[in-house]
């Protein structure tokens, strides 16, 4: 079992490069394209603001980022279930592993965003 980055923004880019392999080697038909692409963005943004926030200008800015991302995460839950679902039935153990992740993810960042709150 690979240990997992304890830093979120390294865990997010893990998740990133996850996703980005595993989109790259799916097979799908292009009715499917545009659900592969939505996920794809919504799955890659979640780092990417995080990585945003660690610039922000100030605390508000920094929570608006991480908001951003936990809606991201959310998003990508949504894609991955809908995924698996429907389009690669045969990739279900693949998909699971990538729903699990992005579940773990959303909850640190939700986590983070309450901790916020509470300061």
């Amino acid at each position: 079992m690979i240990e997992k980055p304890y830093d979120i923004k390294h865990r997010c880019y893990q998740f990133s490069k996850e996703l980005v392999q595993f989109i790259s080697t799916a097979k799908y038909e292009r009715i499917y394209f545009s659900i592969f692409d939505q996920l794809l963005r919504s799955g890659t943004s979640i780092g990417a603001n995080i990585v945003e926030a660690k610039s922000g200008s100030s605390t508000k800015d920094f929570k608006k980022f991480y908001i951003i991302a936990l809606k991201s995460a959310n998003e990508t839950k949504y894609w991955l279930c809908l995924l698996r679902d429907t389009v690669l039935q045969t990739e279900k153990e693949q998909l699971n592993k990538l729903l699990n992740e992005a579940d773990e993810i959303s909850k640190i960042i939700a986590s983070i965003i309450i901790n916020l709150k509470s300061e």
